[in-house]
């Protein structure tokens, strides 16, 4: 069958550049670290070429799997295949979701280091500005901003 073959090959091309996206997240990890922006911006766009063929190979998954009989709204294809005795393509799968998952925890990791990033810078432009000792809420975003309030006790 030509479509569980294209799988097989989608599944194992999936399977190679989620290895090397999981290589560019841990040396973006690096860059943050180290505050090494110019690396960084060069990691993040060969991290947007590689997630831009998982989501087009990802398309093409979808239609392979149609072709040997899935149904979408059946549920999940690691269910079908499986039970389609499909043993090689189940576990070319499993490879496949587990460096997906790998590459998503290392990602939150990296959101949260810039996530702290992001704090700190804004604490220090509250310094540079005067504005440290103002009482901070939280906004609809989650995010902090500062509150001020005046009170004029003279005018000359």
């Amino acid at each position: 069958m030509a479509a569980i073959d294209d799988l097989k090959h989608l599944l194992s091309e999936d399977v190679r550049q989620l290895e090397t996206l999981s290589g560019i997240l841990k040396s973006e990890q690096d860059c943050l670290a180290t505050s090494d922006l110019k690396s960084l911006h060069s990691l993040t766009a060969e991290k947007n070429q590689l997630l831009g063929q998982v989501r087009e190979r990802a398309k093409q998954k979808i239609h392979a799997l149609v072709a040997i009989g899935f149904r979408p709204e059946a549920g999940e294809p690691s269910r079908f295949i499986r039970s389609a005795g499909f043993a090689e393509l189940y576990d070319l799968w499993k490879q496949a979701d587990s460096g997906l998952r790998q590459c998503q925890e290392l990602n939150r990791h990296n959101g949260r280091v810039m996530g702290h990033l992001q704090t700190r810078l804004n604490r220090l432009t509250d310094i540079f500005r005067g504005s440290s000792g103002q009482q901070k809420l939280y906004g609809a975003t989650g995010q902090q901003t500062s509150v001020s309030s005046r009170n004029v006790l003279a005018s000359a």
